[in-house]
């Protein structure tokens, strides 16, 4: 096809391969060279990553080396630029980190090969969510759905339920579980970051995409009435009886491994888990319900007859070399090729617009992934647009404020959304 033929043009010329055939030996453009990339990824997702940095260390004789540095990358990051020896690509998860080295020259900017890959795979929607002013430095080459409550299916037949597709009926179906002996939802609330998806999700069904982009600029305060009302929806869901797995202190010592075997273990006390397309990785690692039969998912529901916003998160590719094997396994992490290697081994989910949906493994990840591109309304996890102290790690205000609210979900809203203004004006000042 025309376009196909076209990408492919770009990535030969990206890696420089003569016939784009890496496997007839006669172009090893970067043979000897070494490339240093960083990420969070550690276990199974690793080796699958370390499956495509091999993939195009074949195509150019590159050796490229990945280091994880789980929760503290940016730890890790930071200090190598400071040592004076940056990693070459780091995969960063947040926005915000990305601005944030974009503005001190850190990051460099995506050019020549490497940003027309790009602009051939990716819509201008994500291309904007790897952009700092106006210019590209990350390929978001793995992407997150995070608008999605999974359920088990052998609960709602129990209750004679089905899945709700506005908050109302969330509510109603949470009671009809309760009153058939099972907890509503088991919610992870020890990790932190599970609570502010359920905050931006609220938000941008209530107030909409402008304003949850208003928020995020910190052009519109924490006190703000949406805000207010959305930290009231919450409340009142946390603090109804039974609701919670364990109620709002059993919550608090969920983490987010725990609250999937609450659903979906040997011993599953709770009928719903709010949180993303990743849950599907700790499902099948209980091995116990099969995603898309006895582990099934609905959409987020909609607030005020609003439907189809959809919530994304990510891990870009930002380069700290500018390098031309730099660029190379830019562009190459910006093909239908490499994703292609990831989405064969499940647990991962491509805005390739290029990628064949017919890799992935199962009908519910093409699903999950189809939402990312075709949403009517796609916002950025919020918490990671900010500053990190603020929304974006361990400790960050956001987690532990909304933590805090979970623990006392009674707590006047308007005055946990002024201790969130109050933190989120201390973050930005410092930022």
């Amino acid at each position: 096809m025309v376009r196909r033929g076209r990408v492919a043009g770009v990535l030969c010329a990206a890696l420089l391969l003569t016939g784009c055939n890496p496997a007839d030996g006669s172009a090893k453009p970067y043979a000897g060279q070494s490339v240093e990339v960083a990420g969070t990824w550690t276990g199974a997702e690793q080796a699958n990553f370390e499956r495509v940095l091999r993939a195009f260390g074949t195509r150019t004789g590159a050796k490229v080396r990945y280091t994880s540095g789980g929760s503290d990358l940016d730890v890790l990051v930071a200090g190598r630029i400071r040592a004076g020896t940056p990693f070459d690509v780091a995969m960063i998860p947040q926005p915000g980190v990305i601005a944030r080295y974009a503005s001190t020259g850190a990051a460099k900017p995506i050019t020549g090969e490497a940003e027309q890959a790009v602009r051939t795979h990716f819509s201008p929607q994500w291309q904007r969510f790897g952009s700092v002013g106006g210019r590209l430095y990350g390929v978001y080459f793995k992407a997150a759905n995070k608008s999605v409550i999974w359920y088990r299916s052998d609960a709602f037949t129990a209750a004679g339920v089905t899945p709700p597709t506005t908050l109302d009926e969330l509510t109603t179906v949470s009671q009809t579980l309760v009153d058939s002996g099972t907890t509503a939802m088991a919610v992870p609330g020890a990790d932190g970051w599970p609570l502010t998806d359920w905050f931006e999700n609220i938000y941008l069904q209530l107030a909409g995409a402008e304003a949850y982009d208003r928020l995020a600029a910190r052009t519109v305060p924490w006190t703000d009435p949406t805000v207010v009302e959305t930290l009231r929806i919450m409340g009142r869901y946390w603090a109804s009886p039974r609701f919670l797995q364990g109620g709002p202190d059993g919550a608090l010592q969920t983490t987010f491994t725990r609250s999937v075997a609450d659903v979906f273990g040997r011993r599953p006390s709770a009928g719903m888990l709010y949180e993303g397309d990743f849950v599907t990785t700790e499902i099948a690692k209980l091995g116990l319900y099969r995603v898309g039969e006895g582990a099934r998912y609905f959409a987020w529901p909609s607030v005020d007859g609003t439907a189809g916003a959809v919530v994304a998160g990510g891990d870009a590719a930002v380069a700290f070399t500018d390098r031309p094997v730099t660029m190379a396994l830019m562009a190459y992490l910006a093909s239908p090729d490499a994703a292609t290697i990831m989405a064969r081994s499940g647990g991962f989910l491509s805005v390739n617009v290029d990628l064949d949906p017919a890799v992935y493994p199962d009908a519910t990840t093409r699903a999950l992934a189809g939402s990312l591109l075709l949403a009517k309304t796609l916002r950025f996890d919020l918490s990671d647009l900010t500053p990190s102290a603020f929304g974006g790690g361990n400790g960050a205000s956001m987690w532990r404020l909304l933590q805090e609210y979970l623990a006392a979900p009674a707590t006047d809203p308007a005055t946990v959304a002024q201790r969130l203004e109050s933190a989120a004006a201390g973050a930005y000042r410092a930022a």
